[in-house]
């Protein structure tokens, strides 16, 4: 077993009416540097977001949320910011912004798995339950 390893994660948030600082968490980031690891997974529950906010473009916020997922993964398909460190990446998705999709305060934690890591807080912070 090679032991648990330190991670940080945020939850991403859709936030259609920046103004009025409304959300619907969307998905959750996780970084854990021991491991090389950078990832983001999505779980959007579109029916909630549009009883909140019935005009938001449902379209672009897919798109940006399919943005944060190619700069976690990184590569060319993240363009500029797909070259640098997971740890950089990382904090570039992470950093204060007041647009359509923001992301929380980072949270940290301890895991054997941060991909198991990731799973388990899509399912407990983005995820409704009925």
């Amino acid at each position: 077993m090679p032991g648990r390893e330190a991670f940080d994660y945020a939850v991403v948030r859709v936030v259609p009416r920046v103004e009025r600082e409304e959300f619907v968490n969307a998905g959750v980031v996780v970084h854990c540097r021991g491991r090389d690891f950078l990832r983001a997974r999505f779980a959007l529950d579109e029916r909630r977001l549009l009883a909140l906010a019935p005009d938001v473009d449902l379209e672009a916020v897919r798109a940006h949320l399919e943005a944060f997922a190619r700069v976690c993964d990184g590569g060319p398909a993240a363009g500029p910011l797909g070259g640098l460190s997971p740890t950089e990446r990382f904090h570039w998705v992470t950093s204060p912004r007041s647009t359509v999709v923001q992301t929380s305060p980072v949270h940290a934690g301890l895991c054997e798995d941060p991909d198991a890591a990731l799973a388990h807080l899509v399912e407990t912070v983005v995820r409704a339950r009925p």
